[in-house]
């Protein structure tokens, strides 16, 4: 059992430098050019997982020092460290369901279409939930979902309600700025909907 221990620490060694590599340029994609990704290997008492204690740190601006990940990111950089790792590991990581919240906070443009064009492509290995504010990326789910807040009584209810296809058009128009009866803002959520069922810009 020793050796085979040594041996996986052996591989993970050795195999650590072009992950770190792969998480940085996943980064750089998700509008975090500047972020360092390094994981720490430390010794560990011997168990199923092998005898080393993973620990990812991260940099997420010149200058910082290198911190644990989980106490160190913004919500935002969280979800999209995560979101970079998640896609480099979709098919070994065994996890069914992955969750982002606030994964496109601060961005949009381009990185909001890469980000989108991401989680579509996760979403073919996994089941994604995803809270996001952009079309870009709203556009991208094969469900839709809005959160509504009701006053009953006395009583303040919040609930989750599943859009039609004619509200899913009503609610990413609205995303886009525009009124809901307006033609041309209609007309391309109604393209953007059409893309992503297609697979069109993926």
């Amino acid at each position: 059992v020793t050796a085979l221990a040594e041996q996986l620490t052996h591989l993970r060694r050795e195999t650590t430098g072009r992950f770190q590599d792969a998480v940085e340029a996943e980064l750089a994609a998700l509008a975090m050019e500047q972020t360092r990704f390094r994981v720490a290997l430390e010794p560990a008492a011997l168990g199923p997982t092998g005898a080393d204690r993973a620990e990812f740190l991260i940099s997420p601006n010149p200058g910082e020092p290198l911190k644990p990940l989980a106490r160190t990111a913004s919500g935002g950089e969280l979800s999209r460290t995560m979101l970079a790792l998640k896609s480099i590991l979709a098919r070994v990581d065994r996890v069914p369901t992955l969750i982002f919240d606030e994964v496109d906070v601060g961005i949009g443009g381009r990185t909001a279409h890469v980000i989108g064009e991401k989680l579509a492509a996760l979403g073919k290995e996994k089941q994604v939930l995803c809270v996001t504010h952009l079309p870009q990326v709203a556009s991208r789910g094969d469900l839709h979902f809005t959160v509504r807040k009701e006053i009953q009584g006395e009583r303040t209810v919040i609930r989750l309600c599943r859009l039609t296809d004619e509200e899913r058009v009503d609610e990413l128009t609205r995303m886009l700025g525009g009124q809901e009866d307006s033609a041309m803002a209609r007309e391309h959520a109604r393209e953007m909907l059409s893309r992503s069922s297609t697979g069109a810009g993926r």
